[in-house]
This record gives structure tokens, sequence and C-alpha cells, in this order.
């Protein structure tokens, strides 16, 4: 063999393990970012699972921790566990915060009416602090496919989380507690847009406030669709499939660390002369206000990471409303 020819076999033998080794980190490089927003959701979980091992636990030993115990509620000490757990995650991924908590009346009965995120990771956070700040306990409204996952009867159980009737949520609002209720569901959470509202014809929640005659207070949580989103591919099979199964098959991904902050509107007072379809519209636009004002569009889950850091907050609050203006 010529030394030229040994020239040229040298540098193809270096050219080929280059391509090989520099198209194997760029493969790593670009798929590890994408498999870590798809996996990060199940971190969400694990977290629930985690707490309903512990209440597992508790509910094994309650016999012994009676004693301690001056009251009739068995789930006291794990219930104030939990919510510190939540409470932590909240404020050290999130930097979760609620503004306007004086629109939520301290005694007596309210309605709360949410947007429902892909991942309703904030009620979770909304329901610690005010279990922890309040020591009240805001009984809530879920989907029935949630009661047949293994492990979510005991989290129902301790956290009042019920499949929710007209009458069931009317008498709860009636005995002087807090209600939440997303009219939007796993419909609004699988296939909403911007924010957009997706309640179709749901009157359920205006009924029973009109029958307990309790105030309706509308909540909104910022970028909570920028901390965990799910995908718009395929969108029409993954509609066609929850309208024959009304079960939930859009993947999602994210679990991105945006400030997320909860805005607590103004009450809606009860009115006796209001129609259930009036007090809907009602509600429904004044929840609207509350994301027009609070929330960038269309979002944007870079700018909502930075805003964690206060001095890109500030600024980027000018700016949003700017821009929704």
């Amino acid at each position: 063999m010529s030394s030229i020819d040994q020239v040229f076999r040298f540098v193809k033998d270096i050219t080929v393990d280059y391509i090989d080794i520099d198209y194997s980190l760029w493969l790593t490089w670009c798929l590890t970012p994408l498999l870590v927003t798809f996996l990060l959701p199940a971190v969400i979980g694990l977290l629930l699972y985690i707490s309903a091992l512990t209440l597992y636990i508790y509910k094994l030993h309650w016999g012994p921790l009676r004693d301690a115990l001056t009251t009739g509620d068995k789930w006291i000490a794990a219930r104030k566990f939990i919510g510190v757990i939540w409470d932590a995650h909240g404020w050290i991924w999130h930097g979760y915060e609620i503004n306007g908590l004086e629109n939520l009346p301290e005694t007596g009965p309210a309605l709360v009416i949410y947007y429902h995120g892909a991942i309703p990771i904030d009620i979770y956070y909304f329901l610690a602090k005010i279990y922890l700040s309040r020591n009240r306990i805001v009984h809530t409204v879920a989907d029935h496919f949630l009661f047949k996952v293994p492990g979510f009867s005991i989290l129902a159980d301790c956290m009042k989380i019920i499949p929710g009737t007209v009458q069931s949520c009317s008498n709860i609002l009636k005995e002087g507690n807090y209600l939440a209720i997303a009219p939007g569901g796993v419909y609004e959470a699988q296939f909403s847009e911007q924010y957009n509202l997706m309640w179709k014809r749901r009157l359920g929640f205006a009924k029973a406030a009109i029958e307990a005659k309790v105030p309706v207070i509308p909540m909104f949580s910022e970028n909570i669709r920028e901390s965990f989103r799910t995908l718009t591919l395929g969108r029409k099979i993954f509609l066609k499939l929850y309208s024959w199964t009304k079960f939930p098959f859009s993947p999602l991904y994210g679990g991105f660390p945006v400030k997320m902050t909860t805005h607590v509107g103004k009450p809606i007072p009860y009115e006796p002369n209001i129609t259930p379809e009036e007090l809907q519209q009602k509600v429904a636009a004044s929840l609207e206000d509350l994301i027009k004002k609070h929330q960038r569009l269309p979002g944007n889950i870079l700018l909502s990471i930075l805003e964690r850091i206060p001095y890109f907050r500030k600024s980027f609050k000018k700016s949003k409303k700017d821009h929704n203006n």
C-alpha cells in the first residue's frame, strides 16, 4: 500500500470515529431534555403516592395516636403533615404565592371556581396553604375516573375530595365549608389552549351556589399551563378517545419550575333572582378578567421561569399588562 493510500485511510478512520462520537453526543444532548420533560409529570404522581402511603401508615397506627389527639377528626395530624409536604414543594419548585386571599371569607361558606390546568398542581398547593394558614379544609370536586386510580381513595377520604353532585355540593356549602370546583374538568385540562375556558353548558356549580345561597369566588393560577402542558399533536384523536371513554389520553410533558401565583378574585355575592345560566356567565366573565389581567398571552415557558427572579418579575409584570391590553 502506498504512503498516499495510508494517509487517506488514516484520515477516513479518524473522520468516521469523530462523526460517530459527535452524533452520539448530539443525540444524547437533544434527547435528554426531551425525556426529562415527559418524566417530570411522573414526579407529581410519585408525590401523590408518597402522600397516599403516608396516610396508609398513619391509618394503620391510628390506634396508638388516638389518645394523643383531642379532636374527633382522625386525619388531622396526617393532614397537617401532607399539607407541609405540598406547601414546601410549591415554595421550592414554583415560588408559590396567593394574592387576594382577603377575598376568601375567613368564616362561613364559599364556592371557589378555578381554571383547570393540565395537572391541577395549583389546587394542591392552595389546599395545603389554606389548611396550614386558616386550619380550614377546602372540599374539592374531582373527576370520576380518579376514584378508580389505586391509592386515590385514601387521599380523597383525608382531603375531602368528592365526585360531586348538585345536592352533595349544596349540602357541603350549607354546612359552612369551602368548596372548590373546576367546571371545565379534565376536558379543559386536556384541550384548553392559551387559557380559554371550556365549560360547555355545565351549570351544576351555579345551581349548587344558588341553592346554598353562597358567594362564588373566581380563582386563577398564573403560569399553571406553563408548568405542565398536553401535546397538541394528535389532538383530534385524543379528543375522540376522550368523548368515547371520558378518560384522559393526551400525553403530558413539563414540570418546569415556573413562577406560580394564585389570584383570588372578588366574591360574586348571592342574588335571589339570578338564574344558573346568568350566574355561570357572570363567573366565567370574572375568571376571564383574572386571566387577562395576570397571564401573559400567549404563554411563554422561559419567561415564566425567569419570573422566579424578582428583577425580571417586576419588569415582566409591566410588559405583561401592556401586552395584554
